[in-house]
């Protein structure tokens, strides 16, 4: 008999008998027969209690634990009044905030779907600004992308504007501005440069971008009429720059002044040639 406990013991501790951690817990329902004689047997004794579709080694006596069925909740009549109220004596209270708020971003939504089509009259315009100053995280919840902001700067360049200042501290104005350089150039697209330079620092990296692509820009236009056009922009644009020191136009004085020498017939290009003579001169001295 303790040949076989040492035996199912030994095959128990090498893993070979796996028991569940509940059957451990329990009291094993193998005895050793004390009068019995196991000897010469104990190999057969022992396959007896490791095998077969319910094996004995894989039994244990267990505690049962008591778990009454917890008893259902008594619904109470009183306990349901509140839900229907059966007295006229009550009046709702509104929160004006959350309607006013919700309305305003519904109105703004409105009017932005259209600033992305056409021109918004100034008393529009001036509304989705006014909105803006006061809440600037409306800016985040009325339907502006980064897709869609080249359509509000060419039809309503004001809103446009107010949206990149607002976006100043936001971690996306890189992706707005990165927008604005590289869509087609016009004049809604300088004027609003134009402004965001003279209020708010921009990397240098993307101004001498955007100088030389208007530069580009000039130089591949087809249309004579509309070349001298947009070279006047921006000779104005840059005569801007530079009377207000918005830009240090060092790294882009050769491609500038080439610029101005190509299209020197045109007034204002003679004009920033010679405002950038004198700021060589300035610098030199």
């Amino acid at each position: 008999s303790s040949g076989i406990n040492a035996e199912y013991g030994h095959l128990k501790s090498s893993g070979a008998v796996k028991v569940s951690a509940k059957v451990s817990s329990g009291i094993s329902v193998i005895l050793p027969d004390m009068e019995g004689d196991t000897k010469g047997s104990t190999g057969a004794i022992i396959d007896n209690l490791v095998s077969g579709s319910d094996p004995p080694s894989l039994s244990s006596l267990e505690p049962v634990i008591m778990r009454p069925v917890p008893p259902l909740h008594q619904d109470k009549f009183e306990e349901l009044l509140w839900v229907n109220p059966n007295s006229s004596e009550y009046t709702f209270e509104w929160e004006p905030l959350v309607i006013e708020t919700t309305s305003v971003e519904l109105e703004l939504r409105k009017l932005l779907s259209k600033a992305f089509k056409g021109a918004l009259p100034q008393s529009q315009q001036n509304f989705i600004r006014e909105e803006i100053i006061k809440d600037p995280k409306l800016i985040y919840h009325i339907g502006l992308t980064a897709g869609k902001f080249p359509a509000l700067v060419e039809n309503n360049c004001k809103v446009a504007l107010e949206v990149l200042l607002h976006l100043s501290q936001s971690n996306q104005l890189t992706e707005y501005f990165t927008v604005l350089v590289n869509m087609e150039l016009s004049v809604h697209s300088m004027e609003v440069m134009n402004e965001l330079l003279g209020r708010v620092v921009l990397p240098p990296e993307y101004i001498h971008l955007y100088i030389t692509k208007c530069i580009t820009h000039c130089h591949h236009c087809q249309d004579r009429l509309l070349q001298h056009r947009f070279v006047r922009l921006v000779c104005v644009f840059l005569s801007s720059l530079i009377r207000h020191n918005t830009v240090d136009l060092k790294e882009l004085f050769v491609e500038v002044q080439a610029f101005c020498i190509n299209f020197s017939r045109i007034k204002e290009a003679a004009g920033l040639f010679r405002l950038l003579k004198q700021m060589d001169c300035e610098s030199a001295s």
